[in-house]
């Protein structure tokens, strides 16, 4: 829908070393720049972009692509809404008649939907005595109020799937925004928040992508959120995060739910944000580490917060944020603590925040009677587990010393167990990555090239031949005219075929893989970065290794027919011999 000359503007106009840089902090690797993959948790950088090809690649997890690519997986974004988001940034006006896509109306249609929405439900909390009475009767001032936006869905069935209908909206709009639902008796729709104090879900770009809904009385559930819709993933997404993106380089403070945040921000701690109804994701984690250093969990003090506390531990961990955990006593949530003992006992509070390891380490040690050997063993024991899995040694041997001390236990012994346990660890992970290896190797498993198993040769001819076309597009003119040009057919893999088909298509010197997004899944992109990558290591990328690989794959071709002929033959044999 869009041309190609406007989508190589918006590509050029947005430089995807300036563009990944606001989400990954790249460092130069020789000619290109390596960073900590923003798409799967890891400690050692495999994230790579290739300045001269403007692609990236993953060595890791396998994602890669363009910068359009980029934000559509950065920003859950489909095609057309990545080229939108990326003019919007560069000041490039994208012509009406171009950007009329179904896909990207409907997410923009619900956007629009929840704004009115949004508005609907402040005005009427603001008609409503017992909802501002519940409000303020919980701490709410009316400018912290008007400052998150909050609302009021009153109780009928009908209010705000009424108001929005008569602004335009269909029924199958506001079902596809998660704002009403269908009567299963009448067939009738009915909204779907009633009777609750509404929280909108704002996102970074000020858009209202959601909603919380939290009841007024002791109904159940006690709060409703919504779905996952076209315009929002709540695995993906913080609530607060508008406004604490502008105060937290240093320390985020993670909080269970909305009137935790809402408190928080209002005792003057605006670097506060909450996960949406759910433990946290590893995509919030990630999401947390782009904008922080450190993160202090401030969960309720209750079991389920405390398991909660110790998932974000782990996910925080594994993408390396800096992460503590506040020990309240005397309040069960941030909300009540404030209430209880004020904004500066809740300051004294985070600065005196624990490590993991306290965390651990108290959890641990209250399991056992630390009176009894057996005790101090089986604690010893575990807690050999947990420094086991520290990077740093010399963090491992500040919480060995520290075991040894508190629960009079030999440091050689300790140490021995810690080193034990961490060997076995990383031989585990090496054979694991081992067999990943030979069964990628080998081509099992493969969701994007299924066919490459049936002839590996071929395939690897196919993704090498690729790659050079991809990375030096000018040689296809050449490629037309020499005697080993292939047709789509003569490709043993149908996703080489797919690729190769819209690689000859374009005019000569002019493919872009910026043209592949629209058509290809997010995997497919990753392939075909992938190709590329190979490619951008070798220093012979030339007519010469074309027509290598091309004579290749008609090698292969020519074989796979001889055993096609055979097998016909040898069936046409023993059915005259049966007759």
């Amino acid at each position: 829908m869009i041309s190609p000359e406007i989508i190589e503007e918006i590509k050029y106009r947005n430089d995807i070393v300036d563009v990944i840089s606001g989400y990954v902090t790249l460092k130069r690797a020789g000619s290109n720049l390596q960073g900590t993959c923003p798409f799967h948790s890891e400690k050692t950088p495999s994230f790579v972009v290739f300045p001269s090809s403007r692609t990236f690649y993953c060595f890791g997890c396998g994602a890669g692509g363009d910068v359009i690519t980029f934000i559509m997986r950065t920003e859950n974004l489909t095609y057309p809404e990545a080229l939108e988001f990326l003019a919007k940034r560069a000041g490039i006006t994208i012509p009406v008649e171009a950007s009329k896509n179904d896909g990207n109306i409907k997410r923009r249609r619900i956007l629009d939907m929840n704004r009115s929405a949004a508005k609907f439900f402040h005005k009427e909390l603001l008609a409503s005595k017992d909802a501002i009475s519940y409000l303020t009767n919980r701490g709410l001032s009316m400018p912290l109020i008007k400052h998150f936006g909050l609302g009021y869905a009153p109780d009928g069935f009908g209010k705000l799937t009424n108001h929005l209908m008569s602004e335009g909206y269909t029924v199958e709009e506001m079902v596809s925004g998660f704002l009403c639902g269908i009567s299963k008796k009448t067939g009738r729709p009915f909204d779907y928040f009633r009777g609750r104090i509404m929280f909108p879900i704002i996102d970074v770009t000020g858009e209202v992508i959601a909603f919380g809904g939290r009841i007024i009385g002791d109904g159940e559930p006690k709060y409703l959120n919504t779905s996952d819709t076209p315009a929002f993933k709540k695995s993906r997404n913080l609530y607060a995060l508008n406004y604490a993106k502008a105060n937290c380089a240093d320390r985020i403070i993670l909080c269970e739910g909305y009137m935790d945040v809402i408190a928080l921000h209002g005792a003057g701690f605006t670097n506060a944000v909450a996960t949406l109804g759910t433990a946290i994701t590893p995509d919030q984690a990630r999401l947390m580490k782009r904008y922080t250093k450190s993160v202090v969990i401030s969960y309720d003090s209750d079991q389920a917060g405390q398991r909660a506390a110790g998932k974000a531990f782990a996910l925080l961990g594994e993408v390396g944020v800096e992460t503590r955990i506040l020990k309240m006593e005397g309040a069960k949530d941030p909300d009540e603590y404030i209430k209880k003992y004020g904004a500066t006992s809740f300051s004294k509070l985070l600065d005196g925040s624990r490590s993991q390891f306290d965390y651990v380490y108290g959890i641990i040690t209250a399991k056992y009677d630390l009176s009894t050997t057996d005790g101090k063993v089986a604690a010893a024991s575990e807690l050999a587990g947990e420094i086991s899995k520290v990077y740093s040694l010399v963090e491992q041997d500040i919480y060995i010393k520290r075991v040894c001390s508190e629960l009079d236990f030999p440091y050689d012994a300790l140490r021995a167990d810690v080193n034990r346990r961490k060997k076995k660890r990383d031989e585990e992970t090496k054979k694991e990555e081992r067999r990943k290896m030979i069964l990628e190797t080998e081509g099992y498993g493969d969701r994007v090239n299924p066919d490459a198993i049936k002839n590996i040769r071929a395939s690897n001819a196919e993704e090498a031949l690729l790659g050079v076309l991809m990375l030096y597009p000018e040689l296809v003119r050449d490629f037309r005219k020499s005697d080993c040009f292939l047709s789509p057919d003569d490709f043993a893999t149908s996703f080489g075929r797919k690729v190769y088909e819209k690689i000859i298509a374009s005019e000569d010197g002019k493919f872009d893989i910026g043209f592949l997004a629209e058509e290809f899944t997010q995997d497919e992109m990753g392939r075909v970065s992938a190709m590329l990558a190979a490619r951008s290591n070798l220093s012979k990328n030339d007519m010469n290794v074309v027509s290598e690989y091309a004579n290749i794959i008609l090698e292969e071709k020519r074989k796979n027919v001889g055993i096609e002929e055979l097998i016909l033959n040898k069936r046409a044999k023993n059915k005259r011999r049966d007759i």
